[in-house]
């Protein structure tokens, strides 16, 4: 155990060392000792987490329920496949015009195990640089070769294909469409060119669109009219939604082949109802919110302009804001003076991003104001003029 210790002393003094906390939240705030802050850090992108109606209107519903709601009984291949279950993937796959569309206990449940079930030993998955944990977790259980291209390099994509396409079957192309870290995009339009070129297949994640991107909250997909030339379209419930899951649109064939070959899928107790009815109830409802999509591309463009106005360095162009300053100690630093004036950011450090390239990274909602947005920057340039 000794060695332990040790290495946690390392992480502490590097500025490394991560603690849980006890927070609770309540509307867009978050409340942690005592203390009241603007919640900067969730992922609660359109606000329906601290959507007191939407919540209430859902409970209204369950008055006559007659399912298991608390408790699923069982993975979804035994007992636990509820009626919830096929409301949601039918209602899934008729919103993005696919066959079909499959729902997973999470994002990482849904990364792990698709392409480990989809790919062979005679395939090559080229994954972007940048890519979640979770995908470079799922790339690391599978039998497949796989290899990492440079972030949004579609050269270096192209060349990859080409030094590789005649020595596997098939080639997967994966990315996100929205990159958490630095708040960039994926060029859609071009990657789905790409891939009809050679013949491969495109996995999209649009965990941090979904709901946040589009007319009717359908993603980034669904910003460049893609939907329809990407293979797999996975998503989370977890973030804009506001609830627990992630689901997967694409063929029947792919459906129902992950159906008899993902062991994140068959090997897990299903989710209870509750959450499912409610994932179903919040995604009838994103195309209404056209108006908080709309004020949160608003808000994050003010931010990251000002922002840059003041000196400090962002990246990205959607709702994910960050500041990136450098080493973990600046973070560190930036981060405690924004929570003394009532702003909770956390700092994001090595592994998580590069060294070097420690940050803040800020996530707004629509039930954020422009004199908060003001109060953010003033904050942060202060704290560059002065350290």
């Amino acid at each position: 155990m000794s060695d332990y210790n040790s290495i946690l002393s390392q992480l502490e003094e590097s500025g490394n060392l991560r603690r849980l906390r006890n927070t609770r939240s309540e509307g867009k705030y978050i409340y942690h000792d005592g203390r009241k802050y603007l919640n900067l850090s969730s992922n609660d992108y359109l606000g329906v987490a601290c959507n007191a109606s939407l919540q209430k209107n859902f409970l209204a519903t369950l008055a006559d329920e007659t399912e298991f709601l608390f408790g699923s009984t069982s993975s979804r291949l035994l007992t636990g496949n509820a009626p919830s279950y096929t409301s949601l993937e039918q209602h899934l796959a008729a919103m993005f015009g696919r066959e079909a569309a499959l729902v997973f206990n999470s994002g990482y449940h849904a990364n792990i195990g698709i392409l480990s079930a989809l790919t062979s030993k005679h395939d090559l998955i080229l994954a972007d640089k940048y890519v979640h944990a979770s995908i470079i977790d799922g790339l690391r259980l599978c039998d497949a070769r796989w290899e990492r291209y440079r972030h949004n390099d579609l050269e270096h994509l192209e060349k990859l294909i080409l030094k590789n396409r005649d020595q596997y079957k098939r080639i997967f192309i994966v990315t996100e469409s929205v990159f958490s870290m630095d708040g960039d995009v994926a060029d859609l339009v071009a990657l789905c060119d790409l891939k009809e070129k050679y013949g491969a297949t495109l996995y999209v994640d649009e965990a941090h669109a979904i709901g946040a991107m589009g007319a009717v909250g359908l993603g980034l997909c669904e910003v460049t009219q893609t939907t329809h030339r990407i293979d797999l379209i996975v998503g989370t419930f977890g973030k804009a939604i506001a609830s627990q899951g992630a689901y997967v649109v694409a063929s029947r064939e792919v459906v129902d082949y992950l159906i008899n070959t993902q062991r994140s899928l068959i090997f897990t107790t299903a989710q209870p109802s509750i959450n499912v009815r409610w994932t179903d109830y919040v995604m009838r409802h994103i195309a209404s919110m056209k108006e908080d999509r709309v004020m949160l591309a608003k808000l994050s463009s003010m931010l990251r302009g000002e922002l840059e106005r003041d000196g400090l360095e962002t990246r990205g162009c959607s709702h994910i804001v960050p500041v990136v300053v450098g080493e973990n100690h600046a973070a560190i630093s930036l981060a405690e003076r924004l929570q003394e004036n009532g702003f909770w950011a956390l700092p994001i450090r090595y592994p998580t991003v590069p060294k070097g390239e420690a940050r803040i990274r800020i996530s707004l909602n629509p039930q954020i104001t422009e004199v908060e947005v003001h109060q953010i920057v003033k904050i942060a340039a202060q704290w560059k003029q002065n350290g």
